[in-house]
């Protein structure tokens, strides 16, 4: 039988410090592997640097605009026919204040194309016109094209400091004109009457305006829409006039006026709306009267809604006719 000789205290001490010896060690060499094995630090990123963006190559004006802001225009506030040279699509004489200043400015506003219905391309723009004081007149304009120059044919005053929504041509080669204007009870500084129009270039050569629509202050459009007669059609004496209105006028009636192309009113008159409620659509059907017209002329007709507060108008469409004898 092997026997078993007892540990002292002072072997049991040895052996236990040893043992805690061995056990730091072990532990020290766990702890080393383990940061061995951790993933090193990624370095922080550089900031990304903002790519160089490269400066914008101005897009060139097309030549019928340079001409446009280099041509000659007439002046539409005298009243003796006045022609200025614009240069840059300015034009300016006199100090301001003084009773001769002058200052004319072609608005950043123009189009080009046929607005006569014979096919002839013109070019329309917007000038605004300002002699001393507060008023700055703005003037829808159209030039002939003469072998691609610009030569004044016609104009015709927007209001006074209106603020332009947009100028274009329409589907049927007319000028559209998207204008907010002054109601009559806005003060000079505020327009505040949204409108849109349009015109063509009669026989004349003069801006007759084709249509009008204003809106309510809850954005409503006013419209007239004349459904009958068509545009260019030949009438004798009397004409049958058929139609809607989008808001039933005042009193329920509306004003017609037969016009020639020089802008003379050679007839007047009214028509009644049928509305079955106040304010609500409604329809007009009836005969008027043309007047003392010769044979053959042209003339257009004309339905107006007028604001029973000022008589300016709220809304109005025309159609072109032909009268002919029987």
């Amino acid at each position: 039988m092997v026997s078993r000789r007892s540990l002292t205290r002072a072997e049991r001490n040895v052996t236990k410090s040893k043992r805690w010896q061995m056990g730091i060690v072990i532990l020290f060499a766990i702890v080393l592997t383990s940061c061995g094995s951790l993933a090193p630090l990624s370095p922080t990123p550089a900031p990304a640097s903002e790519p160089t963006s490269l400066p914008d190559t101005p897009t060139p004006e097309p030549d019928h605009i340079a001409q446009l802001r280099n041509a000659e225009y007439q002046l539409g506030i005298p009243e003796s026919l006045r022609v200025v040279k614009l240069t840059d699509g300015k034009y300016e004489e006199g100090a301001p204040g003084g009773v001769d200043y002058v200052a004319v400015t072609m608005l950043d506003f123009a189009t080009k194309g046929s607005v006569d219905g014979a096919g002839n391309d013109k070019y329309v723009t917007l000038v605004a016109e300002n002699y001393g004081g507060s008023g700055t007149f703005v003037f829808l304009v159209v030039f002939a094209d003469e072998n691609g120059t610009p030569k004044f044919l016609t104009s015709r005053m927007v209001d006074d400091r209106p603020q332009i929504n947009e100028l274009s041509l329409s589907d049927t080669n007319e000028i559209f004109l998207d204008a907010t204007i002054h109601g009559s009870q806005d003060p000079m500084c505020c327009p505040t009457l949204h409108t849109t129009r349009h015109f063509r270039v009669n026989a004349l050569g003069n801006l007759s305006m084709t249509d009008y629509t204003t809106f309510t202050p809850d954005g409503r459009p006013r419209t007239i829409n004349i459904e009958a007669p068509a545009q260019g059609t030949e009438v004798f004496n009397k004409v049958e006039i058929k139609g809607s209105v989008a808001i039933a006028p005042f009193e329920n009636n509306l004003t017609y006026q037969i016009v020639d192309s020089a802008g003379l009113v050679l007839a007047i008159g009214s028509i009644t709306v049928n509305a079955t409620e106040l304010g609500g659509p409604g329809t007009f059907d009836q005969t008027i009267s043309l007047g003392n017209v010769l044979s053959g002329a042209k003339v257009r007709l004309e339905v107006q809604d007028l604001s029973a507060e000022d008589n300016s108008w709220l809304a109005m469409d025309s159609v072109e006719l032909v009268v002919k004898s029987k």
